[in-house]
């Protein structure tokens, strides 16, 4: 909650996505109003009607979070529009490509770091500065169950979200003994169109196949709930932590 018991307002980057949307639907049940940035204005535009069609309010922003002036822009209107910022859903993420890593595209792997790293790191920078003022506030970065291990095939994604939790591990530290957390929420595969586009990349890579055996996919809800459990009173005590979604996938 906000000073004097008021709901907060959260952001969601990537909110157009099929987590990100879901995100969205839920953080909408414990806030005052959503705001969701997309570069895809027409998902943005859509998960915004689904929040309104439910009673609650909704702001839609066109934005590329790799941009600094983007980012500062869709930050600023999101407070002057809506209200402070205390709930920070830091999702937005591109998946890259499927190859072994001496043929990985140079420039994917710049894009990939770009949006997955520089992204992340731009939209803690400025959310940040304003909740460090008010004292209050709760970020969750989207990294993924990548960001503890190695995946074949995936070097620029994987290489992306180890950045995405180190940058979370920081932030936690520097506003230790505040009001505000930082934590990351690390999803498995999870039915999505990202998930369907990295399985069709990989069967053409038989090594990749092979080596990154996976367990039955979750759905864009599970991790959705975890994000909202970040976000409230009841995990005051949660800071710099790494939540794994993924069915125990990772202990095997």
């Amino acid at each position: 909650m906000t000073a004097g018991g008021r709901r907060p307002v959260a952001l969601v980057t990537g909110g157009g996505g099929d987590i990100g949307r879901a995100i969205v639907l839920r953080l909408a049940q414990m806030s005052d109003a959503v705001a969701i940035v997309d570069r895809d204005e027409a998902a943005a535009n859509a998960s915004a009607r689904l929040v309104e069609q439910a009673g609650g309010r909704a702001l839609a922003i066109r934005a590329d979070v790799s941009s600094a002036r983007d980012t500062a822009a869709f930050v600023e209107a999101v407070e002057e529009r809506l209200g402070p910022i205390g709930i920070f859903a830091n999702n937005a993420g591109i998946e890259g490509v499927v190859a072994p890593l001496h043929e990985y595209p140079d420039e994917t792997f710049d894009r990939l770091l770009q949006v997955n790293v520089k992204g992340v790191f731009l939209g803690l920078k400025h959310v940040l500065a304003r909740m460090t003022q008010r004292g209050a506030g709760a970020i969750i970065n989207t990294a993924s169950t990548s960001a503890i291990r190695g995946r074949a095939g995936l070097a620029g994604y994987v290489a992306s979200k180890h950045a995405v939790l180190g940058l979370t591990r920081t932030a936690a530290l520097e506003v230790s003994g505040t009001k505000i957390r930082v934590n990351a929420v690390l999803p498995g595969p999870v039915e999505s169109r990202m998930i369907r586009e990295l399985e069709g990349q990989a069967r053409d890579n038989a090594v990749a196949l092979r080596r990154n055996g996976e367990v039955a996919r979750g759905r864009p809800q599970d991790v959705a709930n975890v994000v909202a459990f970040l976000s409230s009173d009841e995990a005051a005590h949660v800071n710099g932590a790494a939540w794994v979604v993924d069915g125990g996938m990772t202990v095997a």
